[in-house]
């Protein structure tokens, strides 16, 4: 599998950045971007910046891919935001900013580069969405949503583009230790740090995480679920979903019990 030409977004930290150092290591060339305009790489890896909600910028670095790598063998959509709150405490920009980078900073990155791996008839698009982007947490709607419709994206687009030779797969881990933390934004804060506590409790970090993903692209799968708890959600919602309502409902009345706590404490203080 060495010698394949990457792109990766998202590439100067977390996943991105354990993805990018794997890929490098056996051989790949790999260009990696992120919003900064410059980022130490991997050895043998290059850089370019690129806010992925910019379409220029995406115009950009197909003409980097065109003019230093002669093409693209493999597009990863790594780049995203962590989000999490109560539907009633999201106002209209977090909405708009969660959708913006999650999913339109994907679609513009698959939009840009569909015609290049049409015309080579081969190519390979993963999609990094999440656990929540197929079994849905309370307090995390807009996540939830967002990676969604990474999932719905990448399952069209695999329908569309592998009568065309192009594989598309898509990424759906759970939780593990990683600074996507630092990306939590909103107007929740005790949401905001209840999924900061879970990252940093996960089991897996970055680069294990990295190295379950890659056996999965490798692979040819589809759909990519690198982690055990990431699994078990998965398949406890299509075969016990009433269990799976149970837990999903009981995790949301702790919750609301959070909240009624919160809002007692502060009438008393």
């Amino acid at each position: 599998m060495s010698g394949r030409r990457v792109l990766i977004t998202g590439g100067a930290s977390g996943l991105g950045r354990a993805l990018a150092e794997r890929l490098a290591a056996r051989g790949e060339r790999v260009l990696v971007t992120d919003l900064a305009p410059d980022r130490e790489v991997p050895a043998g890896a290059m850089y370019q910046r690129l806010d992925i909600t910019s379409f220029d910028d995406w115009a950009a670095a197909l003409d980097r891919v065109e003019r230093d790598l002669d093409g693209l063998d493999l597009l990863v959509n790594n780049a995203g935001i962590a989000a999490g709150g109560r539907v009633d405490r999201l106002d209209d920009a977090h909405w708009r900013r969660v959708l913006e980078i999650n999913v339109l900073g994907t679609v513009n990155g698959c939009r840009m580069f569909a015609p290049m791996f049409k015309a080579q008839q081969r190519g390979h698009i993963v999609n990094v969405a999440s656990i929540a982007g197929l079994t849905h947490p309370a307090a995390m709607t807009s996540y939830d949503a967002s990676k969604a419709a990474v999932v719905a994206l990448s399952e069209g687009l695999r329908h569309e583009l592998r009568p065309w030779g192009v594989d598309v797969s898509v990424v759906c881990p759970s939780f593990f230790r990683t600074n996507l933390a630092a990306s939590l934004g909103g107007d929740d804060p005790l949401m905001e740090r209840i999924a900061a506590r879970l990252i940093a409790r996960a089991p897996l970090d970055a680069t294990e995480m990295a190295a379950r993903v890659l056996r999965g692209v490798d692979a040819g799968r589809f759909l990519v679920l690198p982690d055990r708890p990431a699994r078990m959600a998965f398949w406890t919602k299509r075969l016990a979903r009433p269990l799976y309502d149970r837990r999903m409902i009981a995790a949301g009345a702790r919750i609301r019990e959070i909240e009624l706590g919160a809002d007692a404490a502060r009438e008393a203080s």
